[in-house]
């Protein structure tokens, strides 16, 4: 796997993207420790949890179907999705 890193135009390996965070922790004072433990933390609550929507949202999902349904609403062809954002990005 390799980052890009267009600032430098130069292209880094995960290794040694790696090897310079742990010369950062090797080196860090105890605040440093304690925002790289909190981002490790963060991180992998955020891999270990599923995406679960609360009740509130499955409502806003649910009218929105039956707006669709019932054809209350504007619905788009993927085609048509495509080129609003290409028109979009211009």
């Amino acid at each position: 796997m390799y980052i890009y890193n267009t600032k430098n135009k130069e292209i880094m390996a995960t290794i040694d993207l790696r090897q310079s965070v742990l010369a950062y922790v090797k080196n860090a004072d105890n605040r440093f420790l304690k925002l790289v433990n909190a981002l490790a933390e963060s991180y992998q609550e955020d891999e270990q949890e599923d995406f679960v929507l609360n009740e509130k949202q499955y409502k806003i999902i649910d009218k929105r179907r039956e707006s669709h349904l019932q054809e209350k609403s504007q619905s788009f062809t993927w085609e048509q999705v495509k080129q609003n954002a290409r028109n979009a990005a211009k």
